[in-house]
């Protein structure tokens, strides 16, 4: 089989982040918009260059809320909403992408990071190269030898070296850490008093969070607490797992790309 290579980029990840730095810039929504255009032209190119993929695609989220505010209507309720300005600038900014012949895969009722995750299994389970496009820790459960992770902005990988240094566990580990600590940006609490330190040592001990629920081994305190927080330790580990079965609807070679 040829050896193909998805470039996955999570737009808004992308764009928002561009945008942000524009408002320091200027205080003209005009000329904001313009230069987010242009910087994100700038960075997709450099990122096409980089990358050199057979295929890529600009993931985008659906405006409306999804299956996990149907499950905790506070997910991501302390999240500003996008700009107005920048809403209306979408479309001009896929047409941006279209012209440098890059796809924009837009979804009415998932998330980005379920397209995104689904995508990305689907071709790791064929032995094909997937490069991710993020800032978002969240993909680092999704670590394999084919799948990587690019933070643009930070110049550097979300890799298995990255993962052990920032979290002390193994990737499959990762949603049971989050269940344990929270996702502040997504409004999760998680287990309340448990920290980082905890939470890797709880994962090292027992390896899942299962198997910490189910242990005759934790002091008195932290059974409390573990108890305590059930419901929201896993419910945050079931929001934070990343869907890989969304029904996509077209065939990679509707994605290749065309330098």
């Amino acid at each position: 089989m040829a050896q193909n290579h998805l470039l996955i980029i999570d737009a808004l990840n992308l764009i928002r982040r561009v945008h942000a730095v524009q408002l320091n810039q200027s205080n003209d929504p005009v000329a904001q918009i313009s230069a987010t255009r242009e910087t994100i032209k700038h960075a997709v190119r450099k990122l096409l260059s980089i990358t050199a993929p057979t295929h890529v695609v600009a993931v985008f989220d659906a405006e409306q809320t999804g299956w996990r505010h149907d499950i905790y209507p506070e997910y991501k309720a302390n999240r500003k909403p996008m700009p107005e300005s920048l809403q209306q600038a979408l479309t001009l900014i896929q047409d941006d992408l279209w012209a440098l012949n890059v796809d924009s895969l837009l979804t009415e009722q998932d998330e980005a990071d379920d397209l995104i995750a689904t995508l990305a299994t689907k071709m790791s389970a064929q032995q094909q190269q997937v490069t991710i496009i993020s800032t978002d820790k969240g993909y680092c459960q999704l670590l394999t030898p084919y799948i990587k992770i690019r933070d643009y902005f930070n110049k550097r990988w979300l890799d298995q070296a990255f993962i052990n240094d920032k979290f002390g566990i193994q990737p499959q580990q990762l949603v049971d850490y989050w269940a344990l600590v929270g996702i502040s940006g997504s409004h999760l609490a998680g287990v309340a008093g448990i920290g980082p330190k905890t939470a890797t040592q709880l994962l090292t001990q027992h390896g899942n969070l299962d198997a910490i629920y189910t242990s005759e081994a934790l002091k008195p305190k932290l059974r409390e607490k573990l108890d305590t927080h059930k419901d929201m330790a896993y419910m945050t580990q079931q929001l934070a797992q990343l869907k890989i079965d969304i029904p996509l609807g077209f065939n990679l070679k509707d994605l290749r790309y065309q330098p």
